[in-house]
């Protein structure tokens, strides 16, 4: 067996990785493997990244709980991008003494998600999406829906944090009336987004839109299931560009068969979602493969910071270290 360095590079989904950083300093001193398709199950993770030192994993695509991380017995260093990685057991990784070595952002890439939610709105309401698919097919106009224009529509926003928030603005910019709610929003900080704080019930009836901008946890895990649908007026386009989880996917499932809502997603309960899930043949849809924060901005930012942190590591001055503790003594 080599007593080679090896780097896994996990969930490189749109083959983006090796152009968007210089990789030879790394490749100079590692085996450096790039995965492009995930994992079938944990013990597939298991087996491929056995033989790894450093693992280099991208947000929150492979999980990475205790039971897989302590089945990597070579595991000498993990990188995540992002500042944190709900579905990495950073605890585990301590107690093996492994620093967890995460990437900053900055600039304009921040913004990339909030973008896209606006773009689901709109290709909702114009049936972007079907038009796209109708011409392609040799048609025009017919069989299109009818849509709706958004100026003088209500948002609803679900979450009016950094995301929320440019979501408001933009929203504002189309002459919306932006209306927002989460568990700890004040009316102060609803009013400086440019929104009016209301209550969960009245958001989910008055709404003509309703976007999703919430941190998965175990508050929002299934906020938005069948009672609050049951609530919401009929035609409410529905956008979640958070966590597949937030919403109950089998109560969405069946008011999109009702013709109830109209669903604009980019995340899903499972990444990436299974090719013969019922959301693929799912009436009233606009699908996006979680684009979110897919952009060459935050590319520019993930891979170049991913190769630094584990060259650091190789030179023994580990960077970015979520986990101090792991350095002392």
């Amino acid at each position: 067996m080599s007593n080679t360095t090896r780097v896994a590079v996990l969930d490189d989904w749109q083959g983006v990785a090796r152009g968007a950083a210089d990789w030879a300093p790394l490749m100079a001193r590692a085996d450096v493997v790039f995965f492009s398709d995930a994992f079938a199950d944990q013990d597939d993770a298991a087996a491929k990244l056995a033989d790894f030192d450093i693992v280099l994993s991208m947000r929150e695509r492979t999980p990475l709980p205790g039971s897989l991380i302590n089945r990597l017995p070579k595991l000498r260093m993990l990188g995540m991008t992002g500042a944190r990685n709900l579905s990495l057991d950073a605890a585990a990784c301590t107690a093996r003494g492994i620093p967890v070595c995460n990437t900053q952002g900055g600039g304009y890439a921040d913004s990339a998600t909030a973008e896209l939610a606006l773009g689901l709105l709109i290709s909702a309401a114009r049936g972007l999406a079907v038009g796209d698919e109708t011409i392609r097919a040799g048609g025009f106009q017919m069989g299109v829906p009818v849509g709706i224009g958004l100026a003088g529509k209500t948002i609803g926003i679900l979450g009016l944090g950094r995301l929320g928030g440019y979501m408001a603005a933009y929203c504002k910019a189309l002459r919306m009336t932006v209306i927002a709610w989460s568990q700890n929003l004040t009316a102060e900080k609803a009013a400086a987004a440019g929104a009016k704080l209301v209550s969960k019930d009245e958001l989910l009836a008055t709404s003509d839109a309703i976007s999703i901008h919430m941190v998965l946890s175990d508050r929002s895990r299934g906020l938005i299931g069948r009672d609050e649908i049951a609530r919401m007026k009929p035609g409410t386009i529905l956008i979640n560009t958070s966590r597949g989880p937030i919403i109950d996917e089998a109560a969405m499932l069946e008011a999109l068969h009702a013709n109830k809502i109209v669903a604009a997603l980019d995340v899903y309960e499972r990444e990436p979602l299974p090719a013969d899930h019922p959301l693929r043949s799912a009436p009233n849809t606009v699908l996006s493969p979680h684009l979110g924060y897919c952009v060459k901005e935050t590319w520019d930012q993930f891979y170049p910071q991913m190769v630094e942190n584990a060259l650091a590591f190789l030179d023994g001055k580990p960077v970015r270290v979520f986990n101090p503790e792991v350095l002392k003594g």
